[in-house]
């Protein structure tokens, strides 16, 4: 892979996005909110400057995201690309390393032209704009936006603001963890002067689960493994266990919020089996100075310090955790 990337500066950005061309918005597989929420605000603001935009993500759309949905053109699942969309211009969002992209990234391997990202541990894959400071992708698209509002080339619609505002809301944990700046709070100010339905959407984002989650997260607890004297905490998800209890890969986004949320825990890991091969896909978070995406990258993953993700092969899912406690036993 070519890692001679250039790196963009905001206002190669805002000159970028001004120029009228058919783009495909590429997001991680498994999508949250910051990744479904950029891509539809970016869907938008490339709408009102002249662009045909279509979005792709290997992943179903999840239930819980559902209300961020309007009538935009987003396939899930590589077979839902319009087979008469030819891209000029392709842009991957929230997506740090290419293993994200799933089964997209084969299919645009070397034609990605920008990738717009806030994880400050990752692979880039194509030239980049990337802002570690950032809370959210959410919050890079939020300034870009009102510069491009600014210059009168698109209007800050509901179709943005609300979008843009679940993004950042999402990411930050309704603005609970530690990734939450005095400048997301102002930003989130702004978006409410818009007239952002911020109840509406938190309700949407934190407060709405399905049986199948509930579910999920009620295996969790019962299943929860703690090592280093109660410091980590270990979620494991086999592929029998999602099959026996009827449950789709959404259904298991929250299980590393209940490892953590045990008093006590330090680092917590949920690792997930997708099917019956041996990859196993891993969330982690921590709660205190521990480094999770050093962790994740020890794998090829990345993402933040205190939240990260990676996957790791193995011959079992116990095997994959004991790769992940190997290196927290000599890390920890």
């Amino acid at each position: 892979m070519n890692n001679s990337f250039c790196t963009f500066t905001k206002e190669a950005l805002l000159e970028e996005f001004q120029k009228k061309k058919n783009t495909l918005l590429l997001f991680h597989r498994n999508p949250d909110a910051d990744a479904l929420g950029s891509s539809l605000a970016l869907y938008e603001m490339l709408s009102q400057t002249g662009s045909a935009v279509v979005g792709a993500c290997i992943s179903p759309l999840p239930d819980r995201l559902r209300f961020l949905m309007g009538d935009e053109m987003i396939a899930f699942g590589k077979e839902n690309i319009p087979k008469d969309f030819s891209p000029e211009r392709i842009i991957a969002l929230d997506t740090a390393s290419p293993s994200q992209l799933g089964d997209l990234f084969p299919i645009y391997e070397g034609k990605i032209d920008l990738m717009i990202d806030h994880h400050a541990v990752g692979t880039p894959f194509a030239d980049h704009y990337i802002d570690p400071k950032a809370a959210a992708t959410g919050e890079i698209l939020f300034d870009l936006a009102k510069e491009l509002q600014k210059a009168g080339k698109i209007q800050l619609n509901s179709k943005i603001c609300n979008r843009l505002y679940a993004a950042i809301s999402a990411d930050t944990g309704c603005f609970r963890f530690s990734n939450t700046t005095p400048s997301t709070h102002m930003r989130a100010a702004e978006l409410l002067k818009e007239g952002v339905p911020a109840s509406d959407i938190n309700h949407d984002l934190f407060d709405c689960k399905s049986r199948e989650q509930l579910l999920a997260e009620s295996y969790a607890a019962a299943n929860l493994a703690l090592y280093f004297d109660g410091r980590v905490a270990v979620v494991r998800f086999p592929y029998s266990k999602k099959v026996t209890l009827g449950l789709a890969d959404e259904h298991l986004e929250t299980l590393v919020d209940v490892a953590r949320s045990l008093i006590g825990v330090e680092v917590a890991i949920a690792i997930r089996q997708p099917s019956e091969a041996g990859i196993f896909r891993v969330s982690t978070r921590s709660a205190t100075g521990y480094d999770v995406s050093a962790l994740c990258g020890a794998f090829g993953g990345g993402g933040h310090k205190k939240a990260a993700g990676c996957t790791i092969e193995a011959d079992s899912i116990d095997a994959a955790a004991e790769k992940l406690l190997a290196v927290l036993k000599e890390t920890l």
